[in-house]
């Protein structure tokens, strides 16, 4: 029987993976909490004290709880230590699901970051949109600045593919190239 596993990118031990080329640093974020919101944002932020608006693609998220726009009535929030809100429906009218597991959290920072996301998505990254989900380097992610950096967070299961992605795209624009 033929190992099907042989056609897979193999991940990287993200501890200690870094892509460091002239003008670009990428590494993996690993002590992130992920929390998905859903429903009624307005009653998640009296709740939890987190702010219910959200940065979207490209906006500016600060210190280290934060939320991202997703959707209308979605958030990501992201935190450096676990938030107190217990995971589930709450009967104020929002669900929080535990999501750190299924997202792979990525930081770039440099002076070629603006080169690093053209090559990604076609957004113009002067300019935050409502919503950080969108396409990069032809997968779903969610994109925003953090403190002078990018983070992306992609689907774990896509992770190793986006990493090899970023060390293609760092190593062409380190070499000048337009392809």
């Amino acid at each position: 029987m033929r190992d099907l596993a042989e056609k897979w990118s193999v991940a990287p031990d993200w501890q200690s993976a870094v892509i460091t080329t002239p003008g670009l640093a990428i590494q993996a974020v690993l002590t992130l909490n992920q929390l998905m919101v859903s429903g009624d944002l307005d009653a998640w932020a009296r709740g939890s004290g987190v702010d219910g608006t959200g940065v979207g693609a490209f906006g500016a998220a600060q210190g280290d709880r934060y939320a991202v726009r997703m959707a209308r009535d979605r958030l990501l929030v992201v935190s450096n230590s676990p938030l107190a809100i217990p995971t589930g429906w709450h009967a104020e009218g929002f669900a929080v699901t535990a999501i750190s597991a299924g997202l792979q959290v990525f930081e770039v920072e440099g002076r070629a970051l603006d080169t690093f996301i053209a090559r990604g998505t076609t957004l113009d990254p002067s300019q935050a949109s409502a919503s950080a989900a969108l396409s990069f380097a032809g997968i779903s992610a969610i994109a925003y600045r953090h403190e002078d950096r990018l983070r992306i967070h992609v689907d774990r299961g896509l992770a190793a593919y986006f990493w090899t992605w970023m060390e293609q795209a760092a190593g062409h624009i380190a070499a000048g190239s337009v392809d």
